[in-house]
């Protein structure tokens, strides 16, 4: 039951031309070694959220619904800018590539840590945990193909599927951003 709603959160489907685009022109071994950056960075900040996410909520007077919202306002931001942006992701140092911008926000943002908590609020840590591990070794195969998917489709074709998986990011962040809504405004009336 928590795998399908990380999936969608991770969205690792939108993350491949990205994954492609930052990595293009390096070696093999330097493209293996940010994916692993990448996916400790992506693994320890979700473990440390879920952990601790709830308890620095409640110390800022911040409720799941108010992260909601913010964190899919700013997920709208970033996918309607690279909605816009004709030019491929500017790559970052490759030293640091894996853990900013892959790692987090990109494969663990706001949509991603807006799901673990819920989950572990509706199914419990042990099943929230098995759904992110599993989720993430989802991840590191399809991003491990990013260099094949890229050649076969080419540039324009890679383009082409990011900006609608740029789109369908667009869609999810609004999704989590009304849910939040949908939950302050009915704990402001009272339901």
């Amino acid at each position: 039951m928590c795998f399908v709603p990380l999936f969608a959160a991770l969205n690792p489907v939108s993350l491949l031309p990205l994954f492609a685009a930052l990595t293009r022109g390096m070696p093999p071994s330097m493209v293996r070694r940010i994916l692993a950056q990448s996916l400790a960075t992506a693994t320890v900040v979700a473990l440390l959220f879920l952990m601790g996410g709830k308890a620095l909520f409640v110390a800022l007077g911040i409720r799941v619904a108010d992260f909601m919202v913010a964190g899919g306002v700013v997920l709208f931001v970033i996918s309607l800018r690279n909605l816009q942006s004709d030019d491929p992701p500017r790559r970052a140092a490759a030293e640091s590539l894996g853990a900013v911008p892959l790692g987090v926000p990109l494969i663990v943002g706001p949509a991603t840590l807006t799901t673990l908590l819920l989950l572990h609020d509706q199914y419990g840590p042990v099943a929230t945990v098995a759904a992110l591990f599993v989720n993430l070794w989802l991840v590191a195969g399809i991003l491990g193909t990013a260099t094949r998917l890229e050649r076969w489709l080419g540039r324009a074709g890679s383009r082409a599927v990011a900006k609608v998986s740029e789109l369908v990011l667009a869609a999810i962040a609004v999704n989590i951003a009304r849910r939040g809504i949908e939950q302050l405004w009915g704990a402001a009336s009272g339901r």
